[in-house]
């Protein structure tokens, strides 16, 4: 398509952060030149963005889409117990129909809220009909299936040999990576240490560093999985995952909210990345990340929404507003400011999948991920005078956003999603969980 986004505010994020009115010129999936008053020969549609605001679209680093159906299953739980009790027996129980509702009701979440790219994490069986969503949905993003051939008071549903888990992997690997022209991608997910045993994780560590894909794992998210890792591995977290080479800038690593000096000297030395989860953390009373002194030692860090029963949205507004919030009482009101909150949604997060070339802010020549916000409303005015950044993460919410467009195609359009049949994913998530919760009592 040859699109014209016209007279709209438009926030760059590009090196200098630059932020000015006027247009933007879409030929196929790029952007194809940024200027004021534009006027290209051919046009097939232009959208009047007068008096409207388009960012880069969000990229969020860590979610599991196999997990929205249990969104309000797993309340008022720690980690380890919410795994155990709730979501493992429900992630048993999934079936292909379950995944892909699952997968379909995350994906219009987080298309309506402005999300475009996402690094997902999937269960052990039927990730074949997560893929299937992915591409229906038309969003950007890197997923797998998660991989634990050990653990404790794990369902049998969801135990698998190392082997089972090395060659499928493989094969949802080179089926789906690269679809779409590089839309989707394949990422190994070794779901934690404590479900992985040694000989699993080094296979991981040589598939990546064999196929260049991304390794998307949890790590220090909660003091009681730091002490099962020690007490089996005698190391901690990070370090036993640079024992095993794993620690690079292939690594996505969730949480990382209780690290020692010498974990985040690895984490910036090896160039690995950390996904943010302000939401889930406070949740799941794992704690609060030192996210001000992971950004003074360089360390590459994004933002996620985790899973919907830890989180119970998958908004990157909360997520920006949090990480921004919880900072303050600690290390003082400028802790965190709006621009580096900002970056870490968008430019950061493009980083993270190793896309910052192609994604994650607006520039000619890069990929048209963008979305476009209607700020004229109670809650973001005034609006003179105001940092427009500012507007976005602390005033801003999900159902400011408009449109949403990916690689070049408007995906969402006036607040409705053309991908996605709303009424039948709603009508088939309640049957869907309705269903799980009665096959995880039986397995459970």
């Amino acid at each position: 398509m040859n699109l014209l986004i016209k007279n709209a505010e438009i926030i760059t994020m590009n090196a200098a952060e630059e932020i000015f009115r006027g247009d933007i010129w879409i030929v196929n999936d790029t952007i194809q030149a940024l200027g004021v008053d534009l006027h290209p020969e051919k046009v097939d549609k232009v959208i009047d963005a007068t008096g409207k605001m388009v960012i880069p679209g969000f990229v969020q680093t860590h979610i599991h889409l196999c997990q929205t159906l249990f969104r309000g299953q797993g309340d008022d739980l720690e980690l380890l117990d919410w795994l155990k009790k709730r979501i493992w027996p429900l992630e048993a129980a999934h079936d292909e129909e379950s995944i892909y509702y699952s997968a379909m009701l995350g994906l219009g979440e987080l298309i309506q809220s402005g999300t475009t790219t996402i690094v997902d994490m999937e269960t052990v069986h039927h990730t074949e009909y997560a893929f299937r969503a992915l591409a229906d949905s038309g969003i950007r993003a890197l997923s797998g299936k998660v991989m634990m051939d050990k653990g404790e008071d794990v369902p049998p549903g969801l135990k698998e040999t190392t082997a089972n888990s090395i060659q499928e992997s493989v094969d949802l690997l080179e089926k789906w990576n690269h679809f779409d022209q590089g839309r989707i991608q394949y990422a190994f997910s070794p779901r934690f240490v404590i479900s992985c045993t040694e000989e699993l994780l080094k296979e991981v560590q040589m598939l990546s560093d064999k196929y260049q894909v991304k390794v998307h794992t949890h790590a220090s998210e909660n003091l009681s999985e730091i002490e099962v890792v020690e007490k089996e591995t005698g190391m901690r977290n990070i370090v036993y995952l640079d024992h095993l080479g794993l620690a690079n800038d292939r690594l996505i690593l969730a949480h990382c909210i209780w690290l020692d000096e010498e974990e985040q000297q690895i984490i910036r030395d090896r160039g690995v990345h950390v996904s943010h989860c302000p939401g889930s953390n406070l949740k799941l009373a794992s704690g609060i990340a030192q996210t001000p002194e992971l950004l003074k030692n360089h360390v590459s860090l994004s933002l996620g929404a985790d899973g919907a029963p830890c989180n119970n949205n998958l908004d990157m507004f909360n997520e920006m507003r949090l990480a921004a919030l919880i900072q303050k009482p600690l290390h003082g009101p400028t802790a965190m400011d709006t621009r580096t909150v900002f970056r870490m949604a968008t430019i950061g997060g493009a980083k993270a999948v190793g896309m910052e070339k192609e994604i994650g802010s607006i520039e000619v020549g890069k990929k048209a991920d963008l979305a476009l916000l209607q700020l004229n409303d109670f809650h973001t005015y005034p609006s003179y005078g105001v940092d427009p950044i500012s507007r976005i993460v602390y005033s801003a919410t999900r159902a400011d956003v408009e449109t949403t467009i990916i690689n070049g195609r408007i995906i969402m359009e006036n607040k409705k999603i053309r991908t996605i049949h709303k009424p039948t994913i709603l009508k088939e998530a309640n049957i869907s969980i309705k269903r799980l919760l009665k096959r995880a009592a039986i397995l459970h």
